[in-house]
């Protein structure tokens, strides 16, 4: 099969590996119709993880099923499946409690928990930036779709990751009808937070970034851009809402955030929400940091080995004189995925506006190149390795 592989920092090429087979029982494979790039890979893309040469990108995967294993029941060879980035038993502790995103059979190092496909540290598995891709315990893991799948998989796909995780900030941060919340970062997750604030009927959401083309999709949905260039975000807080701050803020940018020149300081943005949320407030952190940053010491010199070895110099006086809370870690998704998908099927949301490129599998080195460098109109971009869309 074709497939995204990783081949050193800013290299990737696709090329042929070998298919997919079942392994397990409870196995399933899928032949990938959609795909997405997400700005979680572009860490793996920039040699800034552990993410090792020769693997298969991709975590955030839609398509329809091949084959099943013997002991699968509920899919069907034919069904539209959309599946949570997290690969999870269903079973162990953590799944239990709903926390899927740490399940504990999935990932092999037992002082580790969470999986996913084609990430960094989160266990062995293969990306979906293929033309199939294998799916363990697939009743529990996979979402099913209904009969509008095939023509709505840009909206569906949103499923797998950013929609559930933007969600997930919003929820952390406990954003609730009325609501003033301010969230840093315009890129897909970002907007993916806006776009749930203002589903969950928050009163003003404000979106921080420095990229025009990115903070004019926030406008689209009725969220309010801060240009980092030109307005101090604190300030238009501060002026909104009598010097009170938001009440509540999402971290959607993570541990290679940057000020306008492109300097980074992996501290910024959690900064600005400690500043900018206002006494008791909450702050949902879904930005990805990092406990080994590979790149850190040379990124930030400033910071050095502090910052390469996942330490960040946050405001915790501050934090802690203003009585915050914070929530962080990955999303689990299925926690939200059935919800979001009847939202999706009942007219009620459209992830897919997000969507700025649909191309074939074989221009993923050109779009993660584009993507990487935020170019212009570069906002999502979705691979489809059957050649369709």
């Amino acid at each position: 099969m074709k497939a995204a592989v990783y081949e050193g920092p800013r290299n990737v090429a696709v090329e042929e590996k070998p298919d997919p087979r079942i392994e397990h029982p409870c196995d399933a494979i899928v032949k990938i119709t959609t795909t997405n790039i997400c700005g979680s890979d572009l860490h793996m893309y920039e040699g800034r993880t552990s993410f090792e040469k020769g693997r298969i990108f991709g975590h955030e995967n839609l398509g329809q099923v091949l084959e099943v294993g013997s002991a699968v029941r509920k899919l069907k060879v034919g069904m539209y499946v959309v599946l949570p980035f997290n690969i999870a038993c269903g079973f162990c502790k953590q799944c239990e409690r709903g926390l899927t995103n740490y399940c504990l059979t999935m990932q092999p190092e037992s002082s580790a928990a969470g999986a996913a496909y084609g990430f960094a540290d989160m266990g062995p598995y293969q990306g979906g930036q293929a033309e199939f891709l294998r799916v363990p315990y697939a009743d529990f893991n996979a979402l099913r779709l209904g009969e509008d799948a095939e023509e709505r998989q840009t909206d569906y796909v949103m499923l797998a990751d950013i929609f559930p995780t933007g969600y997930h900030a919003t929820e952390m941060a406990g954003v609730k009808a009325g609501d003033q919340t301010v969230i840093y970062g315009a890129g897909p997750v970002g907007l993916m937070a806006a776009y749930s604030a203002v589903i969950k009927g928050a009163g003003r959401v404000w979106v921080c970034d420095f990229h025009t083309d990115r903070l004019r999709k926030a406008e689209e949905i009725g969220a309010m851009p801060i240009d980092m260039r030109e307005q101090d975000p604190g300030e238009v807080i501060k002026e909104a809402t009598l010097g009170l701050g938001a009440d509540n803020g999402c971290e959607c940018v993570g541990y290679q955030a940057h000020d306008p020149s492109g300097h980074e300081d992996a501290s910024r943005t959690m900064n600005s929400l400690i500043e900018n949320v206002r006494f008791t407030g909450c702050i949902g952190v879904v930005g990805v940091f990092v406990p080994e940053d590979p790149g850190g010491r040379e990124a930030q010199p400033q910071i050095g080995d502090f910052e390469a070895k996942g330490k960040v110099p946050i405001d915790w006086g501050k934090l802690w004189f203003k009585g915050q809370k914070i929530g962080t870690g990955q999303a689990p998704v299925k926690r939200y995925n059935r919800r979001l998908r009847d939202l999706i099927a009942g007219g009620k949301a459209k992830p897919s506006w997000v969507v700025s490129h649909e191309l074939p599998l074989d221009q993923a080195p050109d779009a993660y190149d584009h993507f990487d460098r935020r170019d212009e109109g570069w906002t999502k971009v979705i691979l489809h390795p059957d050649g369709s869309g």
